[in-house]
């Protein structure tokens, strides 16, 4: 990049595979230096975007639930599953209603589904774990009964588990609500929102654009993107089929209801609905 390049945005990108079908079709198509793509997980994209160090980007859903006053989120954006989402599991050696007081593994890569495993475990099944957090892609041995794993981590260990259970945490919310989950949001920092709206249009605008792309030519991504777990390119493509990234009304409805949750829990704060979507190409 040329040093004297101006930069007008900074925009975190989750960097599992589970964006590809967005993240591989705007390294493809767009050709912008003076918009930064920053690649993290989903909490280190949470801290920056808060602290300032981003404009815009993927975080988790928690993230805006614990700090709505800072962002708004980009309409029509989301990572998201209507059920199974193939790569936020429980791996447990016994069964949900057998985990009270035992000692579970939880990444410290997602506070979302932290959020939501907590409420599988204590609100749907009535057991409160000892939860700690840690890295759950070293060995991890006898010492926990369950571990929490999300993302590329979690598509290894499917293949390479010796848990005998494997719960997928999408699975059991769309069978306790009905509803599909929201994991991520695209979220914007309010000053952002205020000082550079004809570049938030135009990058609102690509992200929808590569949204759209990404997923018709979803196996020329996964050919692309497999080797990366590494898992055969079948795999990828029936991986991806599950994920979606569009923010309509059921899925609003879905993110208020477990921003619900949290709220009667204490884990977020209640000024966090209604939802604060930026809206401004539709």
């Amino acid at each position: 990049m040329n040093a004297s390049k101006k930069i007008t945005a900074r925009i975190g990108m989750v960097d599992y595979i589970n964006t590809a079908p967005i993240h591989e079709t705007w390294k493809q198509s767009v050709v912008r230096e003076e918009w930064e793509i920053v690649e993290a997980a989903p909490t280190r994209l949470n801290r920056k975007l808060a602290n300032g160090e981003l404009d815009l980007g993927f975080i988790s859903s928690f993230e805006y639930g614990a700090h709505p006053e800072k962002y708004k989120i980009l309409s029509g954006l989301s990572i998201s599953a209507n059920g199974p989402v193939g790569s936020v599991f429980l791996f447990s050696h016994v069964p949900l209603d057998q985990l009270d007081r035992a000692p579970v593994l939880l990444t410290s890569q997602s506070e979302t589904s932290v959020g939501l495993v907590k409420l599988i475990f204590e609100e749907f099944n009535g057991v409160t774990p000892s939860y700690t957090f840690g890295d759950v892609t070293g060995e991890v041995g006898d010492e926990f009964k369950a571990i929490l794993a999300i993302g590329d981590d979690a598509l290894r260990l499917v293949a390479e588990s010796t848990y005998l259970y494997q719960f997928d945490l999408g699975d059991i919310w769309k069978r306790e609500t009905g509803l599909p989950f929201v994991f991520a949001v695209c979220a914007v920092r309010e000053e952002f929102c205020f000082e550079h709206q004809e570049v938030l249009d135009e990058i609102h605008r690509e992200f929808i654009r590569c949204r759209d792309e990404g997923k018709t030519a979803l196996k020329e991504v996964c050919e692309i993107t497999a080797s990366r777990i590494p898992m055969p390119v079948s795999s990828c493509y029936e991986y991806l089929q599950g994920i979606e990234y569009d923010l309509g009304d059921l899925k609003q409805k879905a993110l208020t209801t477990y921003f619900e949750f949290l709220i009667r829990r204490g884990d977020i704060v209640k000024n966090c609905l209604p939802l604060k979507i930026y809206s401004n190409l539709f």
